[in-house]
């Protein structure tokens, strides 16, 4: 049987040229002329790509099972979503995206904190658009929005979107593994009143990264443990964070995950198992509501 490979292996299809070329034509253009590079680009790859195309099935056939309705779904309409997705990065690094476009769902709870004078740890996922949560950065000059990244691209993705938008509030942080000078260095971003923002469903690009397997949509599936521990490391407060497109607004909701996460010695595999099975229940939540926003492309309960 052939090994599933790690989705870290798989590539990416927004490689920085493509996106550039992709900002150009929607700035000058505007998205009905995007649309028609999008479709013809999408088309291919979804017919060139076995794998992707056979994890977008696999996943809409788990959704399914627990959520008839999504029966209507194909993998087709999923790539385009994915395709108006990369549309709506580019709206959000060029600016474009204004508070009119999106609705906050408990943004009044976690700004209460920050204004404690400490920052908070927001749990993202691959499910919707993050890049769009830049937006949070434009209620309140002071609000800094560190995302935490593992790929080799981040760095030249910061420099995009320094060159498109100069006052954005977003920061991508390039990390291969979590160490002490890692949670250093984001211990301070929160001391400073920061928000850090780690996506909690992807296995780590290490070769024997820390995982549990928990239930996702009917089945165990392997979630970093490495998000959650550098969660309890920063003692702050933790929350769930969701970007999804509906009727084209954007909700963004913040959901109190934790004051703060600990996971004492004694049970401390136990603890953690627990916690990250809380998360797959929140991600799963809102995957049902949203199956076609989900942008893992690789076979998930493979995934080592």
């Amino acid at each position: 049987m052939k090994k599933s490979a790690h989705w870290s292996e798989l590539g990416e299809w927004s490689l920085v040229c493509g996106m550039r070329f992709l900002l150009w034509v929607y700035l000058i253009f505007g998205r009905g002329v995007l649309q028609c590079f999008l479709f013809p680009i999408v088309s291919g790859y979804w017919l060139a790509n076995h794998s992707a195309r056979q994890a977008s099935r696999d996943f809409l056939n788990r959704v399914a099972t627990v959520f008839p309705e999504a029966n209507r779904y194909n993998s087709y309409q999923h790539f385009i979503s994915f395709a108006n997705a990369i549309i709506d990065k580019l709206a959000a690094w060029s600016g474009l995206v204004s508070l009119d476009d999106v609705i906050f769902q408990g943004r009044d709870d976690l700004f209460v904190e920050l204004k404690k004078g400490r920052g908070a740890v927001l749990l993202g996922s691959h499910l919707g658009n993050l890049e769009v949560c830049r937006v949070i950065a434009d209620l309140d000059n002071s609000v800094q929005i560190n995302v935490l990244v593992h790929t080799k691209h981040a760095e030249k993705f910061n420099q995009l979107l320094t060159q498109t938008n100069k006052n954005s509030g977003l920061n991508l942080i390039q990390v291969t593994e979590i160490n002490v000078a890692t949670a250093m260095f984001l211990s301070n971003k929160i001391d400073a009143g920061e928000l850090v923002i780690i996506t909690a469903d992807r296995t780590s690009v290490n070769l024997n990264p820390r995982v549990s397997r928990v239930k996702f949509l009917g089945e165990e599936a392997a979630f970093p443990q490495g998000a959650f521990i550098l969660a309890s490391l920063l003692k702050c407060p933790v929350y769930t964070l969701f970007c999804l497109k509906r009727h084209n607004k954007y909700v963004i909701s913040f959901e109190h995950f934790s004051d703060e996460l600990h996971f004492p010695r004694k049970n401390r595999e136990q603890a953690i198992q627990q916690t990250v099975q809380h998360y797959a229940q929140c991600l799963e939540r809102h995957c049902l509501n949203a199956p076609l926003q989900w942008f893992n492309f690789f076979d998930f309960w493979a995934a080592k």
